[in-house]
């Protein structure tokens, strides 16, 4: 967290994140913020606007963030929103709302594209609506046993459970029999989570291993390109469980999977997002994150200065 300034400080460029997380991507934004506009960013953290210890004014027309317990007001032209836990974006939809109706740029403020990508019942119906393939899904709230085998048993009895709201490939299980089906179930029950099984898409690359490729997308243009490969059939393909990921050039990505993922950003009215897909099972989509993990290193050039880009030249 930034040092506390002298009350009354306005800051232009607000880079608002969590700063409890320790992901890491909020400092490669800010690095970029400042490459950008030859000025550090005000940094704030997102948990005040989620409680009652954020205070938000309008003076003259414009916002201000009141930040007692840090005595400063910054008054932002530019809001850049980052690294929003899925858990916590509901409580921070009002705060979005107003952000929204005075007109502060941001590419962080529709809280329905929000709900869309987080919610990934709310993403299924979508995909289902809009045409994006995606391989066959049901929702679960509390199913009793019977239920669960039911649904298992119309996905072909090879299916990956995950809740409903997650994130980082936590919580997620491969279920391929009725005994490790019941244990995801009373897991999901204990812990309060909805959660959803999908048909396991086959998606093997030519030595066996787990493969699929997340996609950054910023206003219909593909910014990066990352193939996950795991070697754990059982574990998610995510970075964060062991898969190991290798930036591959644009043009590497099949044409058919660069429109897909442009598609179903899309579709989900998000204007920035990175899209995990396969070629497998004629080309599907799994989910789309609002909020890609922006690593140190190249990301800087191909991720976040282009979004923060898009912030300064947003009208």
């Amino acid at each position: 967290m930034d040092a506390p300034s002298h009350a009354g400080v306005r800051g232009e460029v607000v880079l608002l994140t969590d700063h409890s997380s320790r992901e890491g991507s909020g400092a490669v934004l800010a690095t970029a913020i400042e490459a950008l506009t030859g000025h550090p960013p005000a940094l704030l953290d997102a948990r005040h606007f989620m409680t009652d210890s954020g205070a938000v004014r309008v003076d003259g027309g414009r916002l201000g963030f009141e930040m007692p317990d840090e005595n400063r007001t910054v008054a932002p032209s530019v809001v850049i929103i980052y690294e929003i836990p899925p858990t916590r974006r509901r409580a921070f939809e009002g705060f979005q709302g107003l952000l929204r109706r005075h007109g502060v740029r941001s590419l962080g403020t529709d809280t329905q594209a929000w709900r869309a990508a987080t919610e990934k019942d709310i993403t299924v119906e979508v995909f289902a609506r809009e045409g994006i393939p995606h391989m066959q899904t049901i929702g679960l709230t509390r199913p009793t046993p019977q239920e669960a085998c039911s649904a298992f048993n119309r996905l072909g009895g090879n299916v990956w459970a995950r809740p409903n709201v997650g994130m980082g490939g936590n919580d997620v299980f491969h279920i391929t029999t009725r005994t490790r089906l019941l244990e995801a179930s009373r897991y999901y029950a204990e812990t309060e989570q909805n959660w959803l099984i999908s048909r396991d898409a086959e998606n093997f690359d030519s030595t066996g291993r787990r493969h699929q490729f997340r996609v950054v997308v910023l206003n219909g243009q593909i910014l990066r390109v990352c193939e996950h490969i795991q070697a754990d059939d059982d574990a998610p393909c995510n970075e964060g469980q062991g898969a190991v990921s290798t930036e591959l050039s644009a043009d590497e990505l099949p044409a058919e999977l660069a429109q897909l993922a442009v598609s179903a950003t899309k579709a989900l009215g998000l204007p920035f997002a990175g899209v995990d897909l396969v070629p497998e099972s004629g080309g599907v989509v799994f989910e789309v994150n609002v909020h890609p993990t922006i690593a140190p290193g190249n990301s800087l050039a191909t991720v976040a200065i282009p979004y923060v880009a898009a912030h300064l030249a947003a009208r």
